[in-house]
């Protein structure tokens, strides 16, 4: 096989090239055509730009299914701070009780005496996480952030006091955490500590009197499943005040099982929605219960998988070259469009002025201008060259 120089391929590639070319000695240039092209070219780079932040960033795909795991139980973590006037932590019990009437004591739970009124620090922290509380029921995409952003946000915690107080410990904290079945069950922090009998379960509060105990009450933190950094719950840094003595407060807390799948962690927890209800305890008037702190809670049968997405590079260089296209294309024809127009309204605005000089100047007779009268029966003397010869 004949080789071929480098020159020679060239050629040959050239004379291959089907597309038509044009020669530049044929373009015609012009300052409004330069202008477009600028504009063309500074759309073409901004688009580009924009587009190149959106293939950088990731969102968060949401995806559902049966949950099929039964057996497994879900770590709860507690830490509520009870106001408790006037008695001590003896008279404070908790626990869970399931549907299953399994009866699951705290052991896993400390009860410690603390002061329930906050310092500056602590009061900065719980109005940060409440208005944080807030923008989240009311903006739900900044849930995503959140989930972007684990392992680097700030603690969610409460911090601990930084001075070291001479006040009286008024309220008792219940923390720590335990073990609970996937069925429903119910928290109780009451009055009396618990005891299980075959008929089911009471607290001894017999001893103590009820103008005694005070149930206002701080859920620092309240979180089921594995314990993630920078997670948010719904019931963190609620504060509930009440001047009565026999005040029932309950919360009824859905708990969905959810797999978090992302480029920074991938766990197991659980997000829950809670609905809040409070009522005095008056037998008298009918309203029976017992006072104290219920959290009712139940797991969906439904398990979500959030996982978060990028884009391709593939679908970045597609649309990148769509910008590029869409741009050259819409502009030529937006130029094609602009000259024809122009052309039309410069024939019609010519037409219409010489219309109007017309109209004005020669029907109407209106200017300087005059036309001289000329005799229809004027009549040129004879020249001696025209005159006959006899």
């Amino acid at each position: 096989m004949r080789r071929l120089s480098r020159r020679q391929a060239l050629s040959l590639v050239r004379e291959l090239d089907a597309f038509p070319k044009v020669s530049d000695s044929y373009v015609e240039t012009s300052a409004s055509g330069g202008t477009v092209s600028l504009i063309a070219f500074g759309a073409m780079a901004l688009l580009a730009i924009f587009e190149f932040f959106v293939y950088r960033d990731t969102w968060m795909k949401y995806e559902y299914e049966v949950d099929k795991d039964f057996s497994s139980t879900l770590q709860t973590y507690i830490c509520v701070s009870c106001m408790h006037v006037m008695s001590v932590i003896a008279d404070i019990g908790a626990d869970i009780l399931d549907l299953a009437e399994t009866m699951i004591t705290s052991s896993g739970l400390q009860y410690e005496p603390v002061i329930f009124e906050l310092t500056a620090q602590q009061r900065l922290w719980q109005r940060t996480l409440i208005l944080i509380q807030n923008r989240l029921r009311e903006e739900h995409a900044l849930q995503e952030v959140l989930y972007k952003s684990l392992l680097k946000g700030g603690p969610t915690a409460l911090p601990p006091r930084e001075d070291a107080s001479i006040e009286p410990f008024n309220a008792c904290r219940v923390n720590g955490h335990v073990y609970v079945n996937k069925v429903a069950g119910n928290l109780h922090i009451t009055v009396g500590k618990p005891i299980h009998h075959p008929q089911g379960h009471a607290h001894i509060a017999a001893f103590v009197s009820h103008k005694t105990y005070n149930f206002s009450h701080r859920m620092d933190h309240l979180s089921f499943g594995e314990e993630i950094p920078g997670i948010i719950n719904p019931l963190d840094g609620t504060e509930k005040i009440t001047f009565n003595n026999n005040q029932m407060f309950q919360y009824f807390i859905t708990v969905v099982p959810t797999r978090l799948n992302t480029y920074k962690i991938s766990a197991d927890t659980h997000q829950f929605s809670v609905t809040e209800r409070e009522r005095a305890i008056n037998h008298a008037a009918g309203s029976h219960g017992v006072s104290g702190i219920f959290v009712k809670y139940d797991t969906c049968a439904l398990m979500v998988t959030v996982s978060e997405q990028h884009m391709p590079l593939w679908q970045f260089l597609v649309r990148l070259c769509g910008i590029i296209g869409g741009i050259f294309s819409t502009t030529g024809v937006s130029v094609h469009l602009f000259v024809a127009m122009c052309s039309s309204l410069k024939g019609m605005l010519h037409g219409l002025v010489g219309f109007c000089f017309d109209l004005i100047g020669c029907r109407l007779k209106l200017g300087v201008y005059r036309p001289r009268e000329v005799s229809l029966y004027h009549t040129t003397p004879l020249l001696a060259d025209d005159v006959p010869q006899e």
